[in-house]
């Protein structure tokens, strides 16, 4: 499948790989096609890659699902879906979530380049990086809600644990829209920096995270996103742990 086929494509260049959305006449509207495109992303990621950049073309990040697919009667649509068996029905959706749960892989660091709408699918593939940079025109919306859907993209963990239960659920329930001003407030953004600097900001936040041991970068990753459920001498523990495993392989006594 190529990038004209599915709307999305992978470039990598060493130790950096970009996932770009390629519809922009649509806003980058997503569809079922991407996400697998997207999972298989994963699969075909050279074992050298450190930083994946997740952008859109054109004016927006992604406007969301694409609802003349969804919408319509075919593969993939509501209309498909509701007439599938529960569990044939919550399966293919987690073949779709698959196509952002890859950005949280242990071994790289995901970076979402968000300009414009980053609305419902938009929003919930930001999240699924790790971090956020973010252009000053950029705008959210979980707008699930508007639809009489909920977001089922791997987005609602994420957005709890950056800006807490109260506000995701404000978020989610009214489906409303947030400037990047807002966004960076409540700890959605790792920088917002006007439009034309938002390549720029990228290449230095990608630049930053190789500038480190790649092994130290892994074992830093997994600390942090395991401290939320493991209790203070659990974490203390893994550091404990992981700092064993760094001395000895700088001293080449690793496995």
């Amino acid at each position: 499948m190529t990038a004209e086929t599915t709307g999305v494509r992978l470039d990598c260049d060493g130790p950096v790989a970009t996932v770009t959305l390629c519809r922009p006449d649509v806003l980058n509207a997503q569809t079922p096609a991407m996400w697998r495109a997207m999972s298989d992303f994963s699969r075909d990621l050279p074992g050298d890659v450190r930083v994946v950049v997740v952008r859109g073309e054109g004016r927006a990040f992604s406007a969301g699902l694409d609802l003349s697919v969804a919408g319509a009667s075919g593969p993939g649509s509501f209309a498909e879906l509701s007439t599938l068996p529960e569990q044939e029905c919550a399966d293919r959706i987690a073949e779709y979530q698959a196509g952002f749960t890859w950005l949280h892989r242990p071994d790289v660091i995901s970076v979402a380049a968000v300009q414009g709408h980053a609305i419902g699918a938009g929003f919930q593939l930001a999240l699924a990086c790790d971090l956020r940079v973010l252009a000053e025109d950029a705008t959210f919306s979980m707008a699930e809600v508007t639809l009489g859907l909920v977001p089922d993209l791997a987005g609602t963990k994420r957005l709890v644990e950056l800006v807490g239960y109260a506000r995701a659920l404000e978020i989610c329930a009214t489906g409303r829209r947030m400037d990047a001003a807002e966004a960076d407030r409540i700890g959605l953004a790792n920088l917002v920096v006007p439009r034309v600097e938002l390549d720029g900001a990228v290449r230095d936040l990608t630049a930053g995270l190789l500038a480190g041991n790649r092994d130290a970068v892994v074992e830093i990753k997994a600390l942090l996103a395991g401290a939320a459920g493991r209790t203070h001498a659990e974490q203390q523990r893994a550091e404990r742990e992981a700092q064993t495993r760094r001395l000895r392989d700088l001293a080449g006594r690793g496995e």
